[in-house]
């Protein structure tokens, strides 16, 4: 089973992806973006350790913005929290906020297309997290708005991977 779970900030799909993983003997949770760093951004590190507290400790967590490698190595069911973060941590890999974005996209591209390869070919269950950017207002800045445009594609891709797709808004989650 493939799931893609997806809403805005704070929806509660982070709590519900887990939900569906508690039965799992054995779970890989993939946290695809840069590590919390209590220092420079103590809001971030707290929401980290709170997402960590939620987990049983049977849990394996890699972090990693590889995740056609995450997945290929994981044994038993897949979390992917959140595709948000990945796309995020591509483009600071690739340089990619001021860059000219034909000069990177093509990278993130093939490296999604890995993941998508790794996530079809993995036997267990697989959950992937991301974020719904794309209901709101048109963001100021090009690097928003080319992230929103990004994610939009991931989001889709990812999608057309899935078995189930799910939306989650105020905690509540419907089936699409």
């Amino acid at each position: 089973m493939k799931v893609l779970i997806t809403g805005g900030v704070r929806s509660g799909k982070s709590f519900h992806a887990e939900s569906l993983l508690l039965a799992e003997p054995t779970v890989t949770y993939v946290a695809p973006g840069p590590p919390a760093d209590p220092v420079s951004d103590p809001e971030w590190a707290a929401r980290v350790a709170r997402h960590q507290s939620r987990r049983p400790a049977y849990w394996t967590t890699v972090e990693t913005s590889d995740l056609g490698a995450a997945v290929r190595s994981a044994d038993g069911a897949v979390l992917i929290d959140c595709l948000g973060t990945w796309v995020t941590s591509i483009i600071d890999e690739l340089d990619g906020w001021d860059a000219v974005l034909e000069d990177w996209e093509p990278v993130l591209f093939e490296r999604l297309d890995d993941a998508l390869a790794a996530i079809a070919e993995h036997e267990g269950t697989v959950v992937a997290v991301t974020n719904e950017v794309g209901m709101s207002v048109v963001p100021e800045h090009r690097s928003g708005r080319v992230f929103r445009d990004l994610l939009g594609t991931v989001n889709q891709r990812v999608a057309e991977e899935c078995d189930d797709v799910m939306l989650v808004v105020a905690g509540r989650v419907l089936r699409l």
